[in-house]
This record gives structure tokens, sequence and C-alpha cells, in this order.
């Protein structure tokens, strides 16, 4: 089934009010952010996404899939990713791969070096092909399934809960998954992350409460955003290491934040 577009039809709040967002629509290559406080509902939407929601949520809100309702019992249409991920499979990654790739008929021995090469390029430790995937780490498991979503899964809509802190490059996984044709939802308190995605949903109490598209003037600052996230990723692999916090990197910080006070 060729899955063009994904509509979310709105529920009701904690209290049974009406959602103030009455349509959620996502189509492929898109990216949308769910933001908002811890309890706000963001868990929900993408649980509701996951399900294929017919008002049978606690939100009340209704899936469609082409415009369609879709039957969850025949129909996957999600992966998802979330921060505490445990593999429970007795493999190694290549074995892994080689078994997810031969299901979808895919070419296994291309698809594991691909798959392998691609997580490398995400994760900050590397992965190897012997590696017992009860061995990996968070940021190694996150890596290698950002890679399978993309180039082996034939999930359309991939649902990211809260990887911030998951030890990887958190906008370039993104823009693998966009680029390979998927619709992205993440729900994050990172704002670097909200401000990657075009657009974000708010929620609020429950409810999607608006939806914002980023404009220009948030496009020219994120960079801003980078830089401070590619200075503390530093910061946090030097202390790993039994490295000291240096006077050095913390004028980086200042000066990177005297460029944004002059602007």
């Amino acid at each position: 089934m060729d899955i063009r577009e994904i509509t979310v039809l709105a529920g009701t709040d904690k209290q049974g009010h009406p959602e103030p967002v009455k349509e959620l629509t996502i189509r492929k290559g898109d990216v949308l952010v769910l933001a908002g406080p811890t309890g706000s509902g963001k868990s929900l939407l993408l649980s509701d996404l996951e399900q294929l929601a017919n008002g049978d949520s606690p939100s009340g809100r209704q899936v469609r899939v082409n415009g369609e309702i879709a039957d969850p019992f025949s129909l996957r249409i999600t992966a998802s990713l979330s921060q505490n991920m445990h593999f429970v499979m007795d493999l190694d990654v290549a074995s892994f791969i080689h078994l997810h790739a031969k299901s979808r008929g895919l070419e296994t021995n291309n698809s594991v070096a691909e798959v392998i090469r691609l997580a490398n390029s995400l994760a900050g430790e590397p992965l190897s092909p012997g590696m017992h995937l009860a061995s990996l780490s968070g940021g190694q498991s996150r890596a290698l399934m950002i890679s399978d979503a993309a180039l082996i899964s034939n999930a359309p809509v991939v649902l990211i809960d809260e990887i911030e802190n998951a030890g990887i490059n958190k906008s370039r996984g993104i823009e693998i998954l966009s680029t390979e044709g998927k619709m992205v939802l993440i729900a994050t308190h990172d704002p670097t992350l909200m401000l990657t995605a075009p657009r974000r949903i708010i929620m609020k109490n429950g409810a999607m409460s608006s939806l914002i598209d980023s404009d220009e003037w948030e496009q020219r600052h994120l960079e801003h955003f980078f830089r401070i996230d590619e200075i503390l990723a530093g910061i946090r692999q030097d202390l790993r290491q039994g490295k000291r916090l240096d006077e050095k990197t913390l004028n980086r910080l200042k000066t990177l934040q005297g460029e944004t006070d002059g602007q």
C-alpha cells in the first residue's frame, strides 16, 4: 500500500474539551516535532498514531491513512524509537540486519554493510558486525535502529520519543529518515530538535494546542544551537574520558553567547 499521508482528526483534552488543532496532516518526507512539558500528551499522540486510533483511545482522536479508516490489525505503518530501547534477540549486529533484510526480500550482504556504515555516521561509538545486540550502548542502539528504519524497514512513519540524550547525531538522523521519504514525528524537550523541524505541534493538557511553522528568523539562528550542541558534545566526551573542563572550551561558549546577543 502506497501511504501518501496520515491525518489525525482532533479529539479532546484531559477535561474532555475539544482540541484547538482540529486536523493534523503529515506527508512523505515531513518532519514534525511534538513539544510541551512532561505530561502534556506527547506520548499519547504518538501512541494514537501507532495504534491507528479511531475514537477508541483516551484522547478520542481518529487517524486516517490516505483519507480512509485503517485496520490496525492488518496494517502496521510505524517504526518506533524510544529513549529506553532494549534488544531481546540473542544475535550479533550482522545477524540481526541479515535477518531483517531477508524478511524484506533485500540483498542481505550489501544491507549489512550499508546499515552499519550509516549507523556509524550517527553514533559516537562505532558499531562492528560481530558486536552482540545486548552489549550495545544506548547511542549505538538508537543509531542502529535509525539506520535500519531508513534502509530496511518499509514502515512509512517513524515515531521518535525523546532521544535527545541518546548519544547520536540527532539532526543527521532525522535528515536521513526524511530523505528516505519517511514521515518523522519526534516528541522532544531539545530546543535544537524543535527548531530543526519545519513544523512543531505544541501539546498542552493532553491536547494539540497549536501548530507552529518555523520561520526564517528561527532558521537563521539555528546554526548557533548546532554549534552549542557540538561544544557540549565535546565536553561530554572529554569528561567521560577523564579530562578536565578547560577555559578554552568555556570561552568558546561565551563567544557564541556574545555573537547571539549581538544579533
